[in-house]
Protein backbone atom coordinates (compact mmCIF):
# COMPACT_ATOMS: atom_id res chain seq x y z
CA UNK A 1 0.00 0.00 0.00
CA UNK A 2 1.14 3.53 -0.75
CA UNK A 3 0.14 5.46 2.34
CA UNK A 4 -0.43 9.18 2.14
CA UNK A 5 1.56 11.36 4.50
CA UNK A 6 -0.10 13.39 7.21
CA UNK A 7 1.41 16.57 5.75
CA UNK A 8 -0.34 16.26 2.40
CA UNK A 9 -3.65 14.57 3.23
CA UNK A 10 -6.61 16.54 4.52
CA UNK A 11 -8.54 13.37 5.40
CA UNK A 12 -5.65 12.00 7.48
CA UNK A 13 -5.30 15.36 9.21
CA UNK A 14 -9.01 15.43 10.11
CA UNK A 15 -8.94 11.94 11.65
CA UNK A 16 -5.62 12.63 13.38
CA UNK A 17 -7.04 15.82 14.92
CA UNK A 18 -10.12 13.96 16.16
CA UNK A 19 -8.18 11.04 17.66
CA UNK A 20 -5.66 13.45 19.21
CA UNK A 21 -8.41 14.87 21.41
CA UNK A 22 -8.25 11.62 23.37
CA UNK A 23 -10.85 9.02 24.16
CA UNK A 24 -12.35 6.36 21.98
CA UNK A 25 -14.33 6.78 18.79
CA UNK A 26 -16.44 4.27 16.90
CA UNK A 27 -16.17 3.90 13.15
CA UNK A 28 -19.45 5.80 12.73
CA UNK A 29 -18.32 8.62 15.04
CA UNK A 30 -15.13 9.06 13.00
CA UNK A 31 -17.13 9.12 9.76
CA UNK A 32 -19.52 11.72 11.15
CA UNK A 33 -17.07 13.93 13.07
CA UNK A 34 -14.19 13.89 10.58
CA UNK A 35 -16.26 13.71 7.41
CA UNK A 36 -14.42 10.72 5.96
CA UNK A 37 -15.11 7.26 4.55
CA UNK A 38 -13.04 4.06 4.71
CA UNK A 39 -11.98 4.56 8.32
CA UNK A 40 -9.99 1.32 8.43
CA UNK A 41 -7.86 2.49 5.49
CA UNK A 42 -7.22 5.87 7.09
CA UNK A 43 -6.20 4.21 10.37
CA UNK A 44 -3.82 1.98 8.42
CA UNK A 45 -2.29 5.02 6.72
CA UNK A 46 -1.87 6.85 10.04
CA UNK A 47 -0.12 3.76 11.42
CA UNK A 48 2.15 3.75 8.35
CA UNK A 49 3.00 7.35 9.29
CA UNK A 50 4.19 6.12 12.69
CA UNK A 51 1.14 6.75 14.87
CA UNK A 52 0.09 4.16 17.44
CA UNK A 53 -3.65 3.63 17.13
CA UNK A 54 -5.43 0.77 18.83
CA UNK A 55 -8.61 -0.82 17.59
CA UNK A 56 -10.95 -3.00 19.62
CA UNK A 57 -14.17 -4.73 18.65
CA UNK A 58 -16.98 -4.79 21.19
CA UNK A 59 -20.07 -6.63 20.03
CA UNK A 60 -20.79 -5.18 16.59
CA UNK A 61 -18.82 -1.92 16.95
CA UNK A 62 -15.16 -1.06 16.41
CA UNK A 63 -13.50 1.47 18.73
CA UNK A 64 -10.35 3.42 17.84
CA UNK A 65 -7.97 5.20 20.21
CA UNK A 66 -4.76 7.15 19.66
CA UNK A 67 -2.13 5.87 22.10
CA UNK A 68 0.33 8.32 23.58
Amino acid sequence: MNAATLDNSDRLQRVFKLLSKGGEYTTLEIIQKAGVCAVNSIISELRANGYDISCERRADKWFYRMNK
